[in-house]
Parts: C-alpha cells; structure tokens; sequence
C-alpha cells in the first residue's frame, strides 16, 4: 500500500514537470517583423514545416545535419500548423530531429492566412517553404524540400560579400 502511495504521489511529480523542452515562440501579427528584426544584418535561413506535412518531417533531420556543420547559420524554424498548435507534439518532431537548440516559432494566431501574408504577400500555405534573408535584407523564398547545398553556397557568398 505505501509503494503504491509513493508511486502515485512520485507519478503526479512527474505528470507536473514540463514536457516541452524546448522554446518554442508565438507567431502572431507583428512577430515577422520582431523575427527579422532580431536578425537584422545576418544572414539567416527561415524554414517552414507543418506537422501533416511528410517532406517536411522527413527532412528535419537534414536541417539539424546543416546546423550542426554550419553552427554559426542562423536556422529559425518556423511551424505552420493553424492555430490552436499542438505545441508538445512539434516539440517532440523537433527533438527527435536534434533540432531543440535551432530557434522555433509556431504560427499561433487562427488567422493564418494574415500571418502567410505579413511574411509574402504571394504565399498561399505549401510546405515545406524556405526563406534566405541576406545580410542587406533581400530574400529568396523556395518552396519544396530544401537544397542544402545551394543554402550553403548562399551562406558562403552572403557572408562572405561586404555590407
């Protein structure tokens, strides 16, 4: 009896403890803005996935891969999911991924289409999407699973060019 009372009472103190390990930020009106603004004079790379989204699962991996060789790329991950997000579920997505220290935002307001259109006007929801951010603010957005490679060389050229 008393083993199953410290049991009970040792399973409640774990149920309480965080499941999420990692941040992950509201995306809401404004926060582009607040997310390029952080970033402002970097190069940075601006990925969007969605938990329904298979290639995007698929290639997470991929992306932990890129930060892990490229630790000084600035990588934001951004969950396109509508709102209300299974915020746990993409914790967990990224986690198993070896992405829980690349930034990570979730879309969080139930007006997605307002959230795609203060980030590109033209973007409709396809999946997986990247953005690359230059060092002067310009951007390349590319829809489909990313090519790495081709992030890379941007990278290189991008940081290696004068402001």
């Amino acid at each position: 009896m008393r083993v199953s009372v410290i049991l009970f009472a040792l399973a409640a103190a774990l149920a309480a403890l965080p499941v999420r390990a990692l941040d992950i930020k509201p995306l809401v009106g404004g926060s582009w803005q607040e997310l390029l603004k952080e970033h402002a004079g970097k190069s940075l790379v601006v990925h969007f996935w969605g938990l329904t989204c298979a290639p995007c699962i698929a290639e997470l991996p991929r992306w932990a891969a890129l930060q892990r060789e490229r630790p000084n790329m600035a990588i934001v991950l951004v969950a396109s999911d509508p709102a209300p997000a299974d915020l746990d579920a993409q914790a967990a997505v990224l986690n198993k991924a070896g992405l829980s220290e690349v930034e990570s935002w979730s879309f969080a307001d139930p007006f997605t289409e307002r959230l795609r259109h203060d980030i590109d006007p033209r973007w409709r929801g396809e999946l997986p999407r990247t953005i690359q951010v230059g060092r002067d603010g310009t951007r390349n957005a590319t829809v489909g699973p990313a090519d790495l490679r081709a992030i890379r060389n941007w990278f290189d050229a991008d940081v290696g060019r004068k402001p």
